[in-house]
């Protein structure tokens, strides 16, 4: 067991009682698999606790999902609802990647676990596809019973200081495999079977046997005893194809009966059928092939070519890949996907530049790890003098195989094992991705396949993320380039300005602010945004700046400053618009002369009284019509006021009414005297940084600390 798998002192207890609430919900709804997951520390990955029915697996590839992923229970947790999918073609309409990556036939309900008004993680349950259209009362009295105690189990083992939290990989529940000696075995119906002229198996919902019939071992040419408590393909090296192991997936998630056929290793003809059941699947080996008046396969309807078991690991890792646009994204993905699935304990993805290897993102690795990387061939030159060669795979199962091939080779954190993948695009190797095991690992033949093929994905994935990144740097160089580093120091006026970019991945923005110092005692604040999310908004936003300190200088009003502002981007960019908010400070009369350009009101902080938004009378946006006016509003600024402007991304939410939100700012705005600036900006800023932005954040506080000489 691993360190962080460890429960807090009296966690364990906590966790058992929530492993008995899962099984008793599974067994009440007439379910054949359940799960429950919890949200981890950040709040952002819902972490598979424990598990009913599912082969491991598949298990650990859905062990970990973010709440922003497009699959049913991450929707139902972020949603806060309760989700019904009646098969496989509901699947696929509503969440067409999940359909992808589980190509089975069945019916689910996923809710989230609440309580306290809080999320806790989330609960699914499957059926057998086609039972019924739509969920029972009765289930569903049972899934929000199971949900709110687990809720409340979680919550309050939290608050007690014992926290429930899932391990790095899901406790599988259910039976265990019958050994050959358990007094458990069934001699009576081992007799009977014995009797019979085709052989028969009882397998676990992990594959292993627990109980063997003297005609199945002697088609399959093994005894019993070496089949019971071990999966078939691990003893039976000609049944360790993945078609075969996905004919037992799908019998598993799908309940239904599935067959496939093979030569034995005496090449004599065998065929195989899978028949589902609440603790497992019991097998039927006849000689011969399928007999031609067979059901076909309801799961696949026959077609061989749905019977390979990498699909559903490519399909998985293709469909989240799509999504990513940054490289850390990619790394990521791909250790969300392909380390609990083959137990890598770290992954990296290293890049050459200037003819040394850098760490272009990782997990797993500690620290000192990565600076030893960083900067020198991980497999240093062999004795041979042959460099390690990126375009081609190398598969090392123990640290003496790698000594041998490169002596001088380093070892980080006590790794045992690697693959070193490379990475090609257009027939160019871009980077390595390197997996790394903990221990000695033997790679199969289909293993060493499998990773080979995942490696395409991650190249395409991992090339438009890297130019992506290029891309972006270059536009938010340019964009943070027209943006004042530093605000003038204007006595009497204290200042504090925040410009948070959209999440990564986001295009950029147009947001812009500026001080302008008119004299010993008058300044000019301003805070706007261009239309667009791309450079020519940046470059745009540059000259709408540069234009109103223009004019600002050469004064005039408020609304004189717009109107010329306006005229001057109607001729540079008919076809993009601005919003404009400029302020005018007279800091020896305590007031301010405010124009607008449809942008969004300020909202005015007083100490000792409740925040207001103010009323600007917004004109049209600059860039549309070359004769529009603005009107001035008059403002008194008395001493300690704390004045807000601020760009959309701070306020809109999917959903939210723009008035409410705005008015939710003003009532969340409580400047203490004074309390710095910039702490205040921050307290505005943070609720807005919590969920995933598509849009800047742009700031400006003003506090107007004037005193005559």
């Amino acid at each position: 067991m691993r360190e962080e798998d460890v429960p807090a002192p009296g966690a364990a207890n906590g966790s058992s009682r929530l492993d008995e609430l899962l099984i008793e919900a599974v067994v009440s709804c007439g379910a054949h698999i359940g799960a429950a997951y919890l949200l981890d520390d950040t709040g952002q990955i819902l972490q598979m606790a424990s598990e009913v029915g599912l082969p491991a697996p598949i298990a650990r590839a859905w062990s970990r999902v973010r709440t922003r992923d497009p699959v049913p229970i991450a929707v139902a947790v972020h949603e806060l609802r309760l989700i019904w999918i009646s098969g496989r073609e509901h699947l696929a309409r509503e969440f067409p990647a999940a359909a992808l990556a589980l190509p089975y036939p069945f019916a689910a309900v996923l809710s989230p676990i609440c309580a306290g008004g809080e999320v806790q993680g989330g609960f699914m349950l499957l059926w057998p596809a086609g039972q019924s259209s739509e969920l029972g009362r009765r289930q569903r009295d049972i899934v929000d019973r199971a949900c709110a105690t687990i809720g409340e189990l979680v919550r309050e083992a939290g608050l007690r200081g014992r926290p429930i939290k899932a391990g790095s990989q899901p406790r599988l529940l259910g039976p265990r495999p019958v050994r050959p000696t358990d007094p458990r075995a069934d001699l009576v119906a081992l007799e009977c079977l014995n009797r019979l002229p085709e052989g028969y198996c009882m397998l676990d919902v992990e594959g292993r046997a627990t109980l063997v019939s003297a005609p199945a071992a002697d088609l399959l040419g093994v005894t019993p005893s070496a089949l019971l408590g071990r999966r078939l393909w691990e003893v039976l090296p000609w049944l360790a194809d993945p078609a075969y192991e996905d004919r037992y997936r799908a019998a598993i998630i799908a309940r239904q009966t599935t067959r496939f056929a093979t030569r034995g290793p005496a090449g004599r003809q065998l065929s195989f059928c899978l028949f589902p059941g609440l603790t497992g699947i019991t097998l039927r080996i006849t000689p011969g092939a399928v007999s031609p008046g067979s059901s076909p396969d309801p799961v696949t309807g026959g077609d061989p070519t749905l019977q390979v078991i990498a699909v559903h690991d490519v399909l998985l890792l293709a469909t989240a890949l799509a999504r990513a646009v940054t490289a850390q994204e990619v790394l990521d993905l791909v250790a969300d996907h392909v380390m609990p699935v083959y137990n890598v304990q770290a992954l990296a993805i290293l890049t050459s530049k200037g003819g040394r290897l850098r760490v272009a993102a990782s997990r797993g690795y500690s620290r000192r790890a990565i600076d030893e990387f960083d900067g020198r061939p991980v497999i240093p030159v062999a004795p041979t003098g042959r460099p390690f060669n990126p375009g081609k795979p190398a598969f090392f199962s123990n640290w003496d195989q790698l000594r041998a091939a490169y002596p001088d080779a380093i070892r980080s954190d006590d790794m045992c094992a690697w693959a070193f993948l490379p990475l090609v695009t257009s027939g160019r190797p871009i980077g390595t991705c390197i997996l790394a095991y903990d221990r000695p690992h033997r790679f199969s033949t289909q293993e060493r396949a499998t990773l080979t093929a995942l490696t395409g994905l991650i190249a395409q994935a991992f090339e438009r993320a890297r130019l992506y990144d290029v891309k972006h740097q270059v536009a938010q160089c340019l964009q943070s380039s027209l943006l004042p580093h530093e605000l003038p120091r204007i006595p009497g006026l204290d200042v504090a300005a925040r410009y948070v970019p959209a999440t990564p991945g986001m295009d950029i923005g147009g947001d812009f602010y500026d001080l302008i110092r008119l004299s010993d005692t008058m300044a000019a604040a301003v805070i706007g945004d261009v239309q667009g999310h791309d450079v020519t908004a940046a470059a745009l936003m540059g000259q709408v700046r540069t234009a109103i300190r223009a004019h600002a200088t050469a004064g005039g009003s408020a609304g004189d400053v717009l109107a010329h502002t306006n005229r001057l981007l109607v001729e540079l960019a008919p076809d993009r618009f601005t919003s404009c908010l400029y302020v005018c400070f007279d800091l020896r009369r305590h007031t301010a002369c405010l124009s607008s350009a449809g942008h969004l009101p300020p909202v005015l902080g007083r100490p000792g009284a409740p925040a207001r938004v103010i009323d600007t009378a917004p004109g049209l946006l600059l860039g549309i019509d070359p004769e529009a006016e603005y009107a001035t509003t008059t403002l008194p600024m008395e001493p300690g006021a704390v004045l807000t402007l601020y760009t959309d991304g701070l306020i809109e939410e999917p959903g939210l009414d723009l008035g409410d939100a705005i008015a939710a700012l003003a009532g969340r705005f409580a400047p203490a005297p004074g309390q710095p600036l910039h702490d205040l900006a921050e307290t505005l800023i943070e609720p807005a940084t919590i969920e995933r932005r598509t849009d800047d954040i742009a700031v400006l506080l003003l506090r107007d600390t004037f005193t005559e000489p």
